[in-house]
This record gives structure tokens, sequence and C-alpha cells, in this order.
């Protein structure tokens, strides 16, 4: 009894709505300093009054400095995920891939600064990957709107027994301690994923330039190795409340959908869009399909 009151207050103090709009507040004051602090760095840099590269990607241009905020609103968005998921498994994917459709959209700002205006546009490495960039930035949003749509259909079912509801509502508690446990742990691995690249790109070599090479990838390839992890997690004791084969074979295909997203980040390239590209419309049709079975469902139980 003691154990579920303690954990009733720290699942509050990290995931309640208070917490969650104190949260918010917190990354746009942080989103706009970090703005203005990594302007002020591309001149200083420019001045020749700080010793860092000029031609570094994140560093010659003005339009460039847009990445840093962008970086601090994804953070917000992995809270987001983690908020969303004791309460709606499809809000919670859905969250996923608002994250990766904003990771483009930070990749774009950081490719600005690499882009060649030339007749030579899809011969040059970056000028392409940019281009493949703006088209599936597009494409992911309509996705991403369709999902949403589909999300929000509701069918009527008959009336629960007791022994489901309460079977429910133990799933629910379970995904209540998964989020819990995710913010502590997400903070550890930003802040080791953070450092690590910091030191293999700056100081093992004190004489070279600053690297930016795969700093899309920085965290979110161990958090979206996480998410297969507690996606598993779900599926598995999904079964003690539900076995209906279209709500397995449903969060089966989201567990799909988000090995495609992180089968993405260890490639470069179309084949990254792609791979993007595939997760999303998998999840969307997976989605789709489920929800025709729910609507057949509802109409057998009303006849």
């Amino acid at each position: 009894m003691a154990f579920n009151s303690n954990f009733e207050i720290l699942y509050k103090k990290l995931l309640s709505e208070k917490t969650k709009e104190r949260s918010e507040r917190i990354i746009l004051i942080i989103a706009i300093a970090s703005f203005i602090i990594h302007l002020a760095l591309i001149y200083l840099v420019e001045l020749g009054i700080v010793p860092f590269n000029k031609d570094a990607d994140l560093l010659k241009n003005p339009i460039a400095a847009i990445y840093t905020p962008f970086s601090f609103i994804l953070i917000y968005e992995v809270y987001l995920l983690i908020h969303y998921l004791p309460k709606s498994i499809s809000i919670y994917i859905s969250k996923q891939y608002e994250i990766i459709a904003l990771i483009i959209i930070r990749r774009l700002f950081k490719d600005l600064s690499s882009l060649s205006l030339s007749d030579d546009w899809f011969k040059i490495k970056y000028d392409l990957q940019f281009t493949y960039d703006i088209i599936t930035s597009i494409f992911l949003f309509f996705l991403i709107y369709q999902f949403y749509i589909h999300s929000k259909k509701r069918f009527r079912t008959a009336s629960k027994t007791q022994d489901q509801i309460n079977s429910i509502g133990r799933f629910i508690k379970l995904k209540k301690i998964l989020a819990t446990f995710l913010v502590p742990l997400l903070v550890l691995v930003a802040i080791y994923s953070f450092i690590n690249w910091l030191l293999s790109n700056v100081y093992t070599n004190p004489n070279a330039t600053i690297s930016f090479n795969n700093i899309n990838n920085i965290f979110f390839e161990q958090f979206f190795t996480i998410l297969i992890i507690v996606d598993v997690i779900l599926l598995l004791f999904s079964f003690f409340h539900t076995d209906d084969f279209h709500k397995v074979i449903r969060n089966s295909g989201f567990i799909i959908s988000t090995i495609l997203i992180r089968l993405s980040f260890s490639v470069s390239g179309l084949l990254n869009n792609v791979l993007i590209l595939s997760a999303v419309v998998f999840g969307l049709l997976i989605l789709i399909v489920h929800n025709k079975f729910e609507a057949q469902l509802a109409i057998e139980k009303v006849d």
C-alpha cells in the first residue's frame, strides 16, 4: 500500500499536467536563450574572438542557429511521448512520428548552411539530401495528420465486465510504472550521449576542428532502442487483458514501425528517408485496418 502511495506521488511529480505545463515554459525559455547564444557564437567565431572552426556546419551560417532551439523542442516532445504513454497508445505512437518529423526539420536547418546553389544541384550530396528531406517532411506532415484522424475514431462496444475493467486498470498501472522509470532513464541516456559525443569529437584531439558528423543521431538512436523494449513489454502484458487478433496485430505493427524508425538512424541518404516514410506508412495502414476490425465488430454486437 505504501509503495502504491509513494509511486503515485512520484508519478504525479514527474508526469502530471502541472509538471507538463511547467516543463513547457522552461523548455521554451531555454530554447530562446540557446538560439541567442548560438547566434552570438556564430558571430564571435566569424570575428575570430572564439577559436572554433568557422567552416563547421553549425557555425558558418546564422540560419544554422535555429538547429539548437529545435533540439530543445525535441526534448520536450520526448517528454510528451512519455507523458501520453499511460493515457493512449495511439497518441504515444503519434508522438514517435512527430519526433522523427521534427528531427528531419531540424536537419533541414543544419543542411541549409551547406547548400550549393548551382546547376549541379542533383549531383551534390548535401543538396540532394536537402531535397530528400524537404519532400519527406511534407509527406510526413500529411501522414501524421492522417494518423491523428484515424486514431480519434471510436466505436461502440459492449459493456465490459468487472474482470475486464480490473485487467485494463492493471495494464494502465504498468504503463504508469514504465513511464515513471523512463523519465530518469532517458535523462541519464541524454547526458551520457551528449558527453560521449563531446569527448569523441572535441577532447580526443584538442587541435582537431569541431566535428558535427552524425549530430542528428545523438541520443535518438538510444532513445528509439529503449522505445522498442518498452513496446515489446507493453505487447506482452497486453495479452493479460485482451487476446483480440486485431489488437495484437496493431500493437505488433507499432513495434515494427518503431524498429524501422530506429533502423533509419543506421543509414544515410535516400535510404534513411525511405525507412522513415515506410515506418509511418506502415503504422498508419495498421491503424486503418485495425479500425475496420473495430467497426465490423461494433456492427456485429449491435445486430
